[in-house]
């Protein structure tokens, strides 16, 4: 399948593949069919939340599909009103995702300023016992992934944050890079606007549609991406990017699009 199941290596070794099917907002019957439909079309990792109240339906659908456990890349997130119990709030993801561990346990948003560290040290414990394969963060801010890195020696494998072409930034990409940290977007194709007629003419030029020169534009920067859908073509060609490359001057068109 070559460039479908390219990864970005993280911290500790992990693969993870670029192309995520995110759940936020799929109903528990929606979420199940979605994710059903999303492995058999050859997505390995599928990103859900303890606040998306599909868990087990995600759960389901991975156990369902046939598709050897290893094989899928399995994330859930933390909010932040569960961190002061967020050991026993991972082992009712685990209970609800009916599976031993997740390969990814995020913290969804920060916390208040004095539970950052506590909540990052239950995430490196619940590490070390081999519930979460991987830990790391959404929404935090590169000083605030600093505040915790320095705090404990470790830092996050994964910031998960809002990434399109009209809200993004190289700074902000670099200072993730520098420090080791994977970048993966949310919202790229939400905070679009899909009918830019700049996007429709690169598009048309590939034969594609405007959602995937998005998504394209994403993988040429390496950035994760976590595209939603509960139509089985749209979650099809959401994932369908390998059969074209943008130029590098297209990339630095869709860079400019506000």
């Amino acid at each position: 399948m070559g460039r479908m199941t390219r990864t970005v290596e993280l911290a500790g070794g992990a693969a993870l593949p670029l192309i995520g099917f995110g759940t936020w907002e799929l109903r528990p019957k929606t979420a199940y069919e979605s994710v059903r439909a999303a492995l058999e079309i050859g997505y390995r990792h599928v990103d859900t939340a303890t606040l998306y109240r599909n868990e087990a339906d995600v759960g389901r659908a991975v156990k369902d599909s046939g598709v050897d456990r290893q094989q899928v890349f399995v994330t859930t997130k933390l909010r932040p009103q569960d961190a002061r119990h967020a050991r026993r709030t991972l082992e009712s993801s685990l209970r609800q995702l009916d599976t031993g561990y997740v390969d990814l346990w995020l913290i969804h948003w920060p916390t208040g300023r004095d539970d950052l560290v506590p909540t990052w040290q239950e995430l490196l414990s619940a590490k070390d016992a081999g519930l979460a394969r991987n830990v790391g963060v959404s929404n935090f801010s590169p000083a605030q992934i600093d505040l915790v890195t320095e705090a404990t020696g470790q830092q996050p494998a994964v910031n998960q944050i809002p990434w399109s072409p009209a809200q993004h930034g190289p700074a902000l990409l670099d200072e993730h890079r520098r420090r080791g940290i994977a970048v993966e977007g949310y919202s790229g194709l939400k905070n679009t606007d899909l009918r830019d007629p700049v996007l429709n003419e690169i598009a048309q030029r590939h034969g594609v549609t405007p959602a995937q020169i998005v998504l394209r534009w994403h993988l040429e920067h390496d950035i994760v991406i976590l595209p939603r859908s509960s139509r089985r073509e749209r979650i099809a060609s959401n994932f369908d990017l390998d059969g074209f490359t943008l130029t590098k001057e297209e990339v630095t068109t869709i860079d400019t699009l506000t």
